[in-house]
């Protein structure tokens, strides 16, 4: 397992494997830093979140999410070179995230992107020297203040966390489980193979060699996956066709996997991808400060918001974002805090236990749902702690 994955457990976050504890691994979409935070992001992180921490008490569980291994996606480099082009040799300290943000819209809308040659120079950057360009190491330190605020943990947003198989091994992986149909031979890309399974290829390398997100998943995931009993895949509606044949590839390299889809949060009744734009007034650094002044019930806020995205939104994308509903949510959020109710005496791990089914994951929804039952006894302050706040 790589070092840099995130461990926890009951006790430290740095110790080892227990004995006959069984080993979780999750790995949720990681964000591109290009844009905002948007509710769908917010959504798939509170989700992520509330999982480890409460599956972490009952396994050992590593957080893989690492922006590193993504940086080498036309998206991200693509955005680095037209910023150089466009912009210049600008100072990105004091953009908002939403002002870069801009700046993606733009350049998504161009219609002739970069060649291959454009970007080698700034992909050997990233991959000789962990390089990050200004505007993307200057969006994740602003990520980083989020999470902080929201109780999130941080699985390495700022560090370099390289995954440990090239993509040329990582190929010689895929074809040795039965899964790559590689041309580059005669000048072609590079496909992810399922179609015994009833799958439809998909390009993976295009025939410049550059990788798209799936190459560079399986670059960080296949040497991990075999050190773990269950891995929980997390990711949006749209890309459930890709996550199955990550699925099968995963599946055959050792270990049981498990894919949790979240549709995303829809604005004014569209879902839309925050590479168009449209998030303006939504993003998660408007509605922290909607909430007000960072110190002012920091508790509340934390459990308002996993109320709000994990319980009142589900894992679907029929309700659309709406500021009224996220209130009702930090207000149960205070009358939980408040102790109004009888505590349940049962013990945490009991309590988690009851919401994982046959799988070593904790399910958020099922557990966070629990919490605002009437006809049950209030959750216990240790559990809030422990997994919420």
């Amino acid at each position: 397992m790589s070092a840099t994955t995130t461990e926890r457990g009951t006790a430290s976050d740095t110790a080892g494997p227990r004995p006959g504890r069984p080993r979780v691994l999750l790995a949720p979409i990681t964000v591109t830093p290009s844009k905002p935070l948007t509710p769908s992001h917010l959504k798939g992180l509170l989700w992520t979140d509330v999982m480890y921490r409460a599956t972490g008490l009952l396994a050992d569980v590593s957080y893989r999410y690492s922006p590193t291994t993504y940086h080498l996606t036309e998206q991200t480099l693509g955005f680095w070179e037209y910023l150089d082009r466009t912009v210049g040799d600008a100072d990105y300290s004091d953009l908002s995230e939403e002002q870069i943000g801009g700046l993606y819209v733009g350049y998504r809308a161009e219609p002739e992107k970069a060649d291959a040659k454009a970007l080698r120079p700034y992909a050997e950057a990233v991959e000789d020297a962990g390089w990050v360009h200004p505007a993307g190491a200057r969006v994740l330190r602003l990520w980083r203040a989020h999470y902080a605020r929201l109780g999130m943990h941080d699985p390495g947003l700022e560090a370099h966390q390289p995954p440990a198989l090239s993509t040329r091994q990582a190929l010689d992986r895929l074809t040795e489980l039965g899964f790559c149909l590689d041309l580059r031979a005669c000048g072609g890309p590079v496909y992810l193979d399922a179609t015994r399974h009833g799958l439809p290829l998909r390009q993976i390398v295009d025939a410049d060699g550059r990788p798209n997100y799936l190459a560079c998943m399986m670059r960080e995931l296949l040497p991990l996956v075999p050190d773990f009993d269950e891995v929980v895949l997390l990711y949006d509606r749209e890309l459930e066709a890709d996550y199955q044949l990550v699925q099968r590839v995963l599946t055959a390299a050792g270990t049981t996997v498990r894919r949790v889809v979240l549709g995303r949060v829809p604005i004014d009744g569209r879902i839309r991808s925050a590479r168009h734009g449209g998030w303006e007034g939504h993003t998660v650094g408007d509605l922290l400060a909607r909430a007000g002044d960072e110190g002012s019930e920091e508790a509340v806020l934390r459990l308002g918001m996993r109320l709000y995205f994990i319980a009142a939104l589900g894992a679907g994308q029929q309700q659309s974002f709406r500021h009224e509903v996220l209130g009702q949510s930090l207000a149960r959020a205070r009358r939980l805090l408040a102790g109004d109710r009888h505590p349940d005496p049962a013990p945490t791990a009991q309590v988690l236990a009851r919401h994982r089914k046959d799988h070593l994951h904790v399910n958020p929804y099922r557990l966070t749902s629990a919490l605002l039952a009437r006809h049950r006894p209030a959750p216990a302050r240790r559990l809030l702690e422990a997994v919420y706040l």
